[in-house]
């Protein structure tokens, strides 16, 4: 089966989302069909936006551009605070000057949360006491995540089990808006209504067999050690606390920096953690079930 995209250009407005589990081959694929459709695309990677991160991000190189418009890459320094909210304003505003020249613009990544942002909006959120985030981010650097995601348990199950424990930046998040508020997270997510968008939305997932997909992770987090990750990251410590870096393909050299296991280890775990990190993409984004779940080879123009 295949999933035929128009072959010309649309009359209304149409936003190309193409996403997936990280090294499923969005890079290409989406080169391939900007450079079929002549438009440009936006990165919606929640870490490429950051001049500083470029190895661990798997930040598509010059060479692999082919030339084409990549928004939303190294946009950012990692000293800003970036989130999704903030995105999906700019993003917005990206798009109505697009949409002036292209008929047809490619949204990509594998951040759910950024795509969502653009295509849906966002349920609003209460502002947390900024004492409150102190304390947390105190926390996690004495104790660690542990502690913390057990409080979470305890005050709110519901967003226990719907998070990605392992990500701090969540945890966190979650944490501050029950301890600011006195109200369990989960309780001002609402029931999820899309807001209008001045364009259609066509949503592509990629996917692979899983030992396919976990080859083409294994050689990846090869050819980042190969490509310098272990010297990017060294260079990235004074901004560890970041949470851009609170993240697979940092925080496990920053464990080894530390001392806290041999390279063999560290290798290792980046590997696993990766992997656990696609399935962690794929169950974010099967919740959404306007997704076109595809092979790479099988969108076709």
């Amino acid at each position: 089966m295949t999933f035929p995209l128009p072959d010309t250009l649309p009359a209304k407005p149409t936003l190309l989302v193409i996403t997936g589990p990280t090294a499923v081959g969005k890079t290409a694929l989406c080169v391939q069909l900007a450079q079929h459709y002549q438009t440009d695309i936006i990165s919606a990677d929640s870490r490429q936006f950051f001049r500083e991160l470029s190895i661990g991000t798997a930040k598509p190189t010059p060479a692999e551009m082919q030339g084409v418009t990549h928004h939303f890459i190294d946009s950012h320094s990692i000293t800003q605070d970036y989130n999704a909210g903030r995105f999906e304003a700019d993003c917005l505003a990206l798009l109505d000057e697009l949409f002036r020249k292209h008929p047809l613009v490619i949204l990509t990544g594998g951040s759910g949360l950024y795509l969502q942002a653009v295509t849906e909006g966002l349920d609003e959120m209460p502002l947390a006491d900024l004492t409150v985030r102190t304390a947390l981010q105190q926390e996690l650097a004495a104790h660690g995540l542990e502690p913390l995601v057990a409080e979470l348990a305890r005050l709110d199950p519901v967003t226990h089990a719907r998070i990605d424990r392992q990500n701090h930046q969540r945890v966190v998040r979650a944490l501050e808006v029950t301890r600011s508020t006195g109200q369990p997270f989960s309780s001002f997510h609402t029931p999820k209504v899309a807001k209008e968008r001045p364009f259609d939305t066509i949503k592509i997932a990629l996917t692979r067999e899983r030992e396919e997909l976990y080859q083409r992770i294994d050689l990846r987090v090869e050819q980042m050690l190969a490509q310098g990750l272990l010297a990017e990251a060294t260079a990235l410590l004074p901004y560890r606390h970041h949470n851009a870096l609170q993240t697979v393909g940092y925080q496990e050299i920053f464990g080894y920096l530390d001392g806290l296991y041999d390279w063999p280890e560290a290798v290792r775990l980046l590997k696993r953690n990766t992997r656990h990190y696609a399935k962690r993409q794929l169950t974010w984004l099967r919740r959404d079930a306007a997704y076109q779940w595809m092979h790479p080879e099988e969108v076709k123009v």
